[in-house]
């Protein structure tokens, strides 16, 4: 009881110091802001990157924002550049308040950073490596103060309702978007021709395309792709043309068909919700807000920290993203699990979170370490500290099957050790191995994702 407390007090203070500083900005700062920028005195603050998150998400948290601090007269406005918004709202005293919102994709936000002509980049994918070197000057922006993951993104893999396809593997796919398989019947299909539509060259969905599916089968993309810098219409041209076939943010699929995808041994998987919360889905991913530690701005501040919280995740499930709130989810046996993930089914239930850890490192990544806090909460809420929770670790493949099997419990032990501090008392830690794998191990990028540890509550 009393470690439940102090979990709670903690909780209690780090969500009294948000409300305050959001009362301040509220009430205080905004006519500090309005005389440091002569130039537009009105915006507060500017957002650019990813159209997946610019396009519906970005402005929906701004507008939720406005509303904790209580402004009036809001509303979301186009302007007169294609992809461009603006959050309008006022003040009680009758100050207007304004939030630009640029969405050209993810490498422009970088861009706007390094120019300083936004305040938070918008990405949906994480920086390069480059890219951060360029912004050193700004900070590091690895760090978990830079990075800030508030949403999670399934990619779809869309095609004509009218097609009776229903799964692909990632090698497929590759071949198909690099003009290599030309019809549909070349995979069980049928349809005749096969119609690629892509995003743009500056999206974070085609980044991610590129890496997780063409790149890491030594694909490129065929020249006769139809590219699109808007998400809407992309998925509109699919789900009219019989042939078509496109890759899209989750929310976007509208009218088209999503189909199930698998990589390397996996299983083909449909992007469900609970699939791409764990990150588990072949095509799962991350969307990111980036801000300079440098950068003192306080609206980027509060927008990020409400971003966070649970009003934000609200907001990042009902624009139709995936949200970080951790849920226990039912889990059906199949006859491939080892013998002892198949007893978890029978008397337990997986929670909606996987920790993963940084490339080449047993340290948990930004995500995990924020993630640490919510299976807390969870914990503390439902009541499960005392001998309810079990860690399933696991891992890539290595020349001894037991050394992958130590190492995947090593990882499990990493996540205890963080948990305990907050006095779990677990009822079990186990070591899987390279069992279960949820992505190819032929490249890094699956190699981190079959990296992972997965909690189990009774």
């Amino acid at each position: 009881m009393s470690r439940a407390l102090s979990v709670n007090d903690r909780q209690t203070s780090h969500h009294a110091y948000a409300w305050l500083l959001l009362g301040f900005i509220c009430y205080a700062l905004p006519w500090s802001i309005f005389a440091a920028d002569a130039r537009d005195a009105d915006t507060v603050l500017r957002i650019q990157g990813s159209n997946t998150i610019g396009a519906k998400l970005g402005p929906a948290l701004v507008k939720g924002l406005f509303e904790e601090q209580g402004l009036r007269a809001i509303r979301v406005e186009d302007t007169e550049v294609e992809n461009e918004q603006q959050v309008v709202a006022e003040t009680k005293t009758g100050q207007r308040v304004r939030v630009m919102v640029a969405a050209h994709g993810s490498g422009t936000g970088f861009t706007a950073l390094q120019d300083g002509s936004a305040e938070l980049a918008a990405s949906s994918r994480p920086i390069k490596d480059a890219e951060a070197k360029n912004l050193i000057s700004l900070g590091d922006m690895h760090s978990l103060a830079a990075e800030q993951v508030i949403a999670i993104d399934g990619l779809a893999i869309i095609v004509n309702p009218s097609n009776p396809l229903n799964a692909l593997s990632t090698e497929q796919l590759a071949a198909i978007y690099a003009g290599e398989i030309k019809t549909w019947e070349q995979i069980g299909g049928r349809g005749g021709a096969i119609n690629l539509y892509a995003r743009d060259d500056k999206s974070g969905t085609y980044d991610t395309f590129k890496e997780l599916v063409l790149a890491s089968h030594g694909k490129a993309l065929a020249a006769n792709a139809k590219r699109f810098e808007s998400s809407d219409r992309l998925s509109d041209s699919v789900s009219s043309d019989p042939g078509g076939i496109g890759f899209i943010g989750l929310p976007y699929v509208r009218q088209s068909k999503a189909v199930a995808i698998a990589d390397g041994q996996s299983q083909p998987m449909q992007p469900s919700i609970t699939l791409i919360a764990t990150e588990d889905y072949p095509l799962s991913r991350r969307l990111f807000l980036y801000h300079a530690p440098s950068n003192g701005n306080p609206w980027a501040k509060a927008l990020i920290e409400f971003a966070h919280s649970p009003r934000g995740q609200a907001i990042v499930e009902q624009t139709g993203f995936i949200a970080q709130t951790v849920q226990a989810v039912k889990v059906a046996s199949s006859p491939e699990m080892p013998e002892e993930y198949q007893a978890l089914t029978q008397g337990a239930q997986r929670l909606s979170v996987n920790f993963r850890f940084q490339e080449n490192s047993a340290v948990l990544d930004n995500k995990a370490q924020r993630d640490i806090d919510r299976v807390i909460d969870y914990l503390v809420q439902h009541d499960k500290l005392q001998h309810k929770v079990v860690l399933v670790g696991f891992g890539d493949p290595k020349s001894d099957p037991a050394r992958a099997a130590l190492l995947s419990k090593l990882r499990a032990m990493a996540v205890r050790r963080e948990l305990s501090r907050a006095k779990v008392i677990f009822r079990d830690i186990i070591g899987l191995g390279e069992l279960l794998p949820v992505a190819a191990n032929s490249a890094d990028e699956g190699r981190i994702k079959n990296r992972r540890v997965e909690v189990w509550v009774y």
